[in-house]
């Protein structure tokens, strides 16, 4: 019994590599879950699945959509023109 549970386990894992869930996310951009999930009901925020309750992240979504966020630098003031 118990080897099924860890074979069970193990496929689970494999089954969502590259995949975070809003939690961990929410832990890793320093953001409160109540953001991400206002974000979602917006659609501002990054890209995600819905598996019944379960909110989930790609991984490789989330750093198009940061890189997609980042903002030009300014032009410093009084430079040539």
């Amino acid at each position: 019994m118990k080897r099924t549970q860890t074979a069970s386990l193990e496929h689970s894992k494999a089954l969502l590599a590259g995949w975070i869930s809003r939690k961990e996310l929410a832990g890793e951009l320093s953001l409160a879950v109540d953001t991400l999930a206002r974000w979602e009901a917006r659609r501002v925020g990054p890209p995600c699945v819905r598996a019944g309750r379960k909110v989930l992240y790609r991984r490789s979504a989330v750093q198009d959509w940061l890189q997609a966020q980042e903002m030009p630098r300014a032009k410093k003031a009084g430079g040539r023109r």
